[in-house]
């Protein structure tokens, strides 16, 4: 049955930034957001994992990005009938917020924290967690994007720091925890333990120096073996040189420069060209590494020949180790256990003594002579020290070489400093230990891109290492583990003197309790515990179970990664709470994140749920890349290279950004320049395209009453062909989205939009105003309105506002957002049809081209055009002579090119040519005078030309019909509404235009 459809008037100029404002405030008002939950309480859940941000910054387009395929999918997801919450979560913990208080608070150093007192510092911390909060709400809000941020999540919440606990109590009950001592990667600055990869994040270009040294052979006068350091800083701390014992090394002898004697160097045979490229010296002898193990040689320096060490006996002596190579240096490896993995590992193996000269700060310590004092790798100049070494070693001739040269150097990932190898005690998660399952597991995971599964995460997975999850620092979540710090004593008992047990010693009691729930604490401690922060949970003790000592927190804390990782349980406050709905739903169906977050927060997520759950923690994964400003350069508030994107959405709208945003590279991992002409492109082209059809259809469907009755399949060739191409459009925006395809399912839209406009409607046209077949009038309103409501619910997650607007205006419906994603109806996809309706627009452009390379106007009717392709139906054989505008269009299979095209001009076609190009100007005209569509009007004309004149007035009923005219006169009267002295094919004549 009809139905008169009153549709709201729309503005012909598209304002999207004042459109969005306004449906912003309709979401609010009406509470869309809400009620597309509520009416999916009873769907099954689709769970996506949300990584909260810091609250320390506003929102930066990388921020955008990951938001953006945060929103596309949950809306697609709900739209297809599932309930998708969007609990928002804040990250609180670790540095970030830790550098911003020291810089507010003026503190350079972990000293002055301890002199402030832990307390008040981690307090300062929490106030300064949420303070860009509100701009946060702001920029997601105007972006589009639909969230619940009034009842998010925090990682400092009492709940999620329990959950937290819980993780690491599985791993501790499988053996998945331990302590080691072992030389890691520190900040020097922050004075912390790192993770692999919190190194991974932080490389930056450095210039460094590197120097052979000198070291002089005990019972060999004037005999030094020569070895090579990047890390000069580290002689002091030298215990040992390691050699390979099956390469070849040998002994040279040439003069000194200097004095004149004769010296003798030893290295490997392999560098000895790149160390000696003058020849001038003589092998004096040549043997395997093994003959100079054991021997001993003089220290660079004295500082610890009168210390106390352990294992003294084999300070300064060379060994043998598997992992020396020829490939660079001198084949002799300078070993400082407290400075490097391999170093540790061989002094362990060797019973080397330990030398570690600086503390966690980087700083020498005092008894080290000159350098005491002196910051290792300090920021403002990291050679400082390494010159410092240099000078030294110089003056005592023991500096055979140095070099200056430029490497990849780990830094800070938060304040920058040069990190440092350290030895010092960590704990660790035995990564390892799960690392085949890990590797399993991950077969599973459907990644878009897909080459990342393989390539980025793979090979980070590959190489995974155990991981460093203790930290010395404060605001974050504590390692649950008290140790006892009193004393044992071991007693045996002499039954032939004395009854009584016997003190044999006493030790370190050391008795472990590692915590999973605040409430075994409270037990165990008979103390309330209202907060798990550090300053809180470090004056709960109790009574060890072994010695009766006192059992203490140990002080360290967790990486803040641990919390990310620990998030899908966290948020949840599993198992306390949500057990049956969160162990129902995980693992988690869609994560998505920057490609950074590889060997991060999605590393480690896998890592935590391969270990306490056996399983992956997602099932698809998008990852992007990187905006950049528009010179490619990182994007910078300092240099102020790029637009603020709240200044994007006023000028722009969010709805233009998002689809550049989601059409680009940036979705499929790769980085993009944003260019702020190409948001222009994209708003003038696509988004004016879509207003202009809308605007279109709302427009004349008032002027002519249309009225709405049930959707059937026209006949008209047109027609059926828009509606193929819709409903292919809803199975190619499906079927990549079901990918986590986004840029190709936002690419989609821009073709589609393009041919209903300027194909469709272009050639329709006539259709809606001018058609006096009621039906075929009535087929045209009905088609363009199917295409523009499922247009708009096809595009609803993508762009949510314009869709919003056209979809409410069009179907009277609520919102877009409450509805269905729409079921592509595949009875009406004929695609012999759109193969045909293909083939005739390449004859159309084909024509186009060689009336172009003749020179004659589209406006100039010409006799005849021939194709040799399939034969076409007369609709399409139609459509391509009104398109090249031809009299007759005939299929021909003799002609030789595909498209033949008669460029003979008859004198009636001249006449027809003419008469055209007048309809054209005062079209013009009418435009220029600002009349509304329907306006009728008067035409005036005057020319001295007589068969300009006749034209004019043999095709006057044509002329009237095609420019609403109701009279043309050819006169010059005193009065009209506008005019135009004008040409046509050379001819003056004057043009006037009157409404009627």
């Amino acid at each position: 049955m009809a139905k008169q459809i009153m549709f709201k008037e729309v503005d012909p100029q598209l304002n999207l930034p004042k459109l969005e404002e306004e449906i912003l405030d309709f979401w609010d008002e009406n509470k869309i957001f809400e009620k597309s939950l509520e009416n999916r309480q009873n769907s099954p859940l689709y769970v996506f994992y949300d990584g909260p941000p810091f609250a320390t910054g506003t929102p930066h387009y990388g921020h955008i990005v990951a938001s953006l395929m945060k929103d596309v999918i949950p809306r697609y997801q709900t739209m297809k009938g599932k309930l998708v919450e969007r609990k928002w979560g804040w990250d609180c913990h670790g540095l970030p917020i830790e550098n911003i208080a020291e810089k507010e608070l003026g503190i350079k150093n972990k000293k002055q924290i301890e002199e402030m007192g832990v307390s008040k510092f981690n307090e300062f911390c929490r106030s300064k967690v949420l303070q860009y909060t509100e701009e946060w709400k702001k920029v997601i809000r105007r972006l589009g994007r639909w969230a619940d941020m009034d009842n998010s999540y925090k990682t400092m919440d009492k709940d999620f720091m329990e959950s937290v606990w819980w993780v690491f109590k599985q791993l501790w009950d499988k053996n998945l925890v331990y302590e080691d001592y072992r030389s890691i990667h520190i900040c020097p600055r922050c004075e912390t333990t790192l993770s692999q990869s919190e190194v991974a994040e932080g490389y930056k270009d450095i210039k460094d120096l590197s120097i052979i040294a000198e070291f002089r052979l005990v019972d060999e006068p004037n005999t030094s073996i020569l070895a090579w350091t990047t890390t000069p800083w580290t002689l002091i701390g030298n215990v040992a040189l390691a050699v390979g014992s099956d390469i070849d090394y040998v002994k040279i002898e040439k003069k000194d420069q200097g004095s004149g004697e004769l010296v003798r160097f030893i290295l490997a045979k392999d560098r000895l060209k790149d160390i000696f490229p003058d020849d001038e010296y003589k092998i004096v002898d040549e043997f395997h590494g093994e003959k100079l193990v054991g021997k001993k040689y003089q220290p660079l320096f004295d500082f610890y020949l009168d210390k106390n060490l352990d294992n003294k006996e084999n300070l300064y002596k060379i060994v043998s180790a598997s992992f020396v190579s020829t490939e660079d240096g001198t084949g002799v490896v300078h070993i400082a256990p407290a400075f490097g993995e391999d170093d540790i590992n061989l002094a362990k193996e060797n019973n080397l003594p330990f030398i570690q000269h600086i503390g966690m700060d980087g700083i020498i310590k005092s008894g080290n002579g000159e350098f005491s004092g002196l910051s290792v790798k300090p920021a403002e100049d990291v050679q400082l020290t390494d010159v410092a070494i240099i000078k030294y070693l110089a003056s005592k001739d023991l500096l055979f070489d140095k070099a200056q040269y430029e490497h990849s150097y780990p830094h800070c990932w938060r304040c920058e400093t040069p990190l440092i190898n350290y030895a010092t005690s960590s704990w660790f998660v035995a990564v390892e230990k799960v690392k085949a399952e890990m590797l399993e597991n991950a077969k599973s995971i459907n990644w878009f891109p897909k080459h990342i599964k393989t390539g980025r995460f793979g090979m980070w997975l590959e190489g995974a290492r155990d991981w460093s999850i203790s930290r010395q620092r404060y605001w974050a979540s504590v390692m649950p583990i008290w140790r006892c710090e009193g004393k044992s004593e071991i007693r045996n008992s002499n039954s032939k003197t004395n009854s009584r047990p016997q003190i044999q010693e006493t030790r370190e009691c050391g008795n472990i309790k590692v915590f999973g729930s605040v409430s075994e604490l409270e037990e165990l401690s008979g103390q309330k515990v209202d907060d798990l922060h550090k300053h809180i949970v470090d004056k709960v003790t109790f009574k060890c179970s072994e010695c009766g000592g006192a059992m203490k927190r140990i002080p360290d804390v967790l990486d803040t990664w641990f919390d990310s990782g620990s998030m899908p349980y966290a948020q949840m406050h599993y198992p306390f709470e949500n057990k049956e709905k969160f162990e129902n739903n995980f693992p988690a169906e869609f994560i998505a994140e920057g490609v950074d977050q590889t060997r991060a927060w999605f590393y480690y997520l896998h890592v935590l749920s391969t270990a306490i759950m056996e399983k992956p923690a997602f099932k698809n994964v998008i990852v992007n890349g990187i905006v950049l400003a528009e010179d490619g350069k990182k994007m910078s508030k300092r240099l102020k290279n790029y637009p603020d994107p709240m200044e994007v959405f006023s000028k722009y709208g969010a709805d233009v950004l998002r689809l550049y945003l989601l059409s680009s590279p940036v979705m499929a991992a790769e980085s993009l320049n944003l260019n702020e002409n190409e948001l222009k492109e994209l708003q003038r082209g696509f988004f004016r395209m879509l207003w202009n059809s809308y605007y279109f259809f709302t427009m004349y469907a008032t002027l002519e009453n249309w009225q709405e009755s049930d959707f059937s399949l026209s006949d008209n060739i047109l027609d059926r062909w828009i509606i193929i191409k819709i409903e292919n459009l809803n199975l190619d925006v499906e079927k990549n989205i079901e990918k986590y395809n986004l840029p190709a399912a936002t690419r989609k839209f821009f073709e589609f939009v393009d041919d209903l406009s300027n194909w469709y409607i272009r050639r329709n046209r006539k259709r809606f105003w001018k058609s006096e077949d009621q039906k075929d009038k009535d087929a045209a309103f009905q088609t363009l309105n199917y295409v523009l409501i499922k247009f708009s619910q096809i595009l609803a997650p993508f762009a949510p506002f314009i869709s919003e607007e056209i979809y409410k205006n069009l179907s009277n419906g609520e919102s877009v957002h409450l509805t269905d994603f729409p079921i592509a109806n595949q009875n009406f996809i004929d695609q012999d049809l759109l193969d045909q309706m293909e083939n005739a627009r390449k004859i159309v452009e084909v024509g186009l081209s060689k009336r172009a390379e003749a020179k004659i106007k589209v406006r100039q009717p010409l006799a005849l055009l021939k194709y040799k392709t399939s034969q076409l139906s007369p609709d399409l054989e139609s459509i391509i002579a009104d398109e090249v505008n031809v009299e007759t269009v005939e299929f021909d299979s003799e002609i030789v090119d595909d498209v033949e095209l008669n460029i003979q001009l008859s004198p009636k076609l001249l006449a027809e040519g003419k008469a055209r190009e007048f309809i054209r100007q005062i079209q013009s005209l009418r435009k220029k005078t600002n009349y509304s569509i329907n306006d009728r009007i008067e035409i005036y004309y005057q020319t001295e030309n007589s068969e300009l004149s006749k034209i004019i007035s043999e095709k006057s009923s044509y002329i009237r019909e095609e420019t609403l005219s109701d009279k043309i006169f050819e006169e010059k009267p005193q009065q009209v509404d506008d005019f135009e002295n004008s040409k046509i094919d050379g001819e003056s004549i004057y043009l006037g235009v009157r409404k009627v």
